[in-house]
């Protein structure tokens, strides 16, 4: 299938994976002090210090859940007393911690000086860090960021703005380094020109047949939650924005066949990539866009881009942290939704309720219902995890979306 094909960009993405966990484990090894964070935690800040690097933990698992272990890691979590009921990127996690990452592919994450949390992607990730605060002795930083119901207001700003010169004076602390924010202005920078290529590549999907799937923008994203604010990252989504300029030129689509448009809602099911991107374009089905992966750089109730002016790295970066979807309220998921439909031209909207993310998927019906009123857009809801396959139902999900096809050729019949 094209869009799984090894491309030049593919293939350098791979080694950007690759690279970044290796200078991860080597840099600890020889002293680093090491950060661990959730994904919305801005990774800029680090670049600020000499010697300061950080893991993922949602990153790994989802690694782990691409890789086929997911369930493996979720079963170990579960076997010491964790819920079936929870995230499974946080079973994961756990299931990983406790017995040393014996099953990774990646080696895992090398031992924490400190972990970074925030309040405003997922309401359960500072319970999932606490757990390792108790079990490690680790200290626990948690950013507060205000929920949003309209754009951020500038007290909101200030707020979280304070909070991150307060993490960087503990990092300071405990480190025994100095912050140098020339750095954090570069990284930022830097974040942001890689931004610009990013969404130059997602912005093929306006072509018709589409440049992309959703799929490649699942699989492309690691970089922003391992390298932001450096050159590897730059140039990456610029080779991988330059290479699709390249295959759209020449005629060569992902989903050649094209016939139906469709956008997903919710992150990314990383044990059916493969299967479900083949199967869908068997139908003549292409899932061009997503809010998971449209909302990387923009800010609330938009997927445009929203670029770095070059004043304070630290206000930019408090300005964009409600970029991703779960700390919207449903007007503002509604109306970047409605956006992307109008502007990608979409046919159905693929609305993913997920067992292991709450945040995300609480919303899902009042806007499945909102589409439908200001679009008439034909959508369905399926029932997924993102991590954890035992979640999952081939049979029923395809049922669904077959379902949805029908009702968008019974449309078209009907003028």
């Amino acid at each position: 299938m094209a869009s799984f094909q090894k491309t030049e960009a593919g293939r350098h993405l791979s080694m950007v994976v690759r690279d970044a966990y290796t200078r991860l484990h080597a840099r600890a090894a020889e002293g680093a002090f090491v950060v661990w964070i959730a994904i919305n935690v801005p990774a800029e800040i680090f670049a600020g210090f000499d010697n300061v690097v950080y893991g993922v933990p949602e990153s790994h698992a989802a690694v782990n859940a691409a890789k086929g272990i997911g369930a493996l890691q979720c079963e170990k979590a579960e076997r010491i007393g964790y819920s079936m009921d929870l995230c499974s990127y946080a079973r994961i996690d756990i299931g990983c911690v406790s017995d040393n990452f014996k099953d990774s592919p990646t080696f895992g994450l090398p031992k924490p000086h400190l972990l970074v949390s925030n309040t405003n992607n997922c309401s359960l990730l500072a319970k999932w860090f606490d757990v390792h605060h108790r079990e490690m002795g680790i200290p626990h930083f948690i950013i507060d960021v205000p929920f949003c119901y309209a754009p951020q207001k500038t007290g909101d700003r200030d707020y979280i703005v304070a909070q991150f010169h307060e993490l960087i004076r503990v990092i300071e602390t405990m480190s025994g380094q100095r912050c140098d924010m020339e750095k954090v202005r570069q990284a930022v920078s830097l974040t942001d020109e890689g931004i610009g290529w990013w969404k130059r590549f997602l912005g093929f999907a306006e072509h018709r047949p589409s440049g992309i799937t959703a799929f490649d923008s699942f699989v492309q994203m690691a970089p922003f939650l391992i390298a932001r604010g450096t050159k590897q990252f730059v140039a990456h989504y610029r080779l991988l924005a330059e290479e699709t300029a390249r295959r759209v030129a020449s005629g060569d689509f992902p989903v050649p066949g094209e016939q139906y448009r469709l956008f997903w809602d919710n992150i990314a099911p990383w044990h059916q990539l493969r299967d479900m991107s083949e199967t869908l374009e068997e139908k003549g089905a292409n899932i061009v866009g997503a809010t998971y992966t449209s909302c990387i750089g923009g800010i609330e109730g938009s997927f445009d881009h929203f670029p770095y002016g070059g004043g304070d790295p630290l206000a930019h970066l408090a300005r964009t942290q409600n970029a991703y979807v779960c700390p919207h309220g449903m007007a503002l998921r509604t109306a970047a939704m409605a956006d992307a439909v109008k502007r990608l031209n979409i046919d159905g909207i693929v609305f993913a309720g997920n067992r292991s993310c709450k945040p995300y998927s609480i919303t899902q019906f009042g806007q499945q219902q909102k589409m439908a009123g200001v679009f008439g857009a034909s959508s369905v809801m399926i029932d997924v995890d993102h991590a954890d396959v035992r979640k999952y139902s081939r049979e029923n999900t395809f049922t669904r979306l077959d379902a949805l096809i029908e009702n968008i050729d019974m449309k078209r019949r009907c003028g």
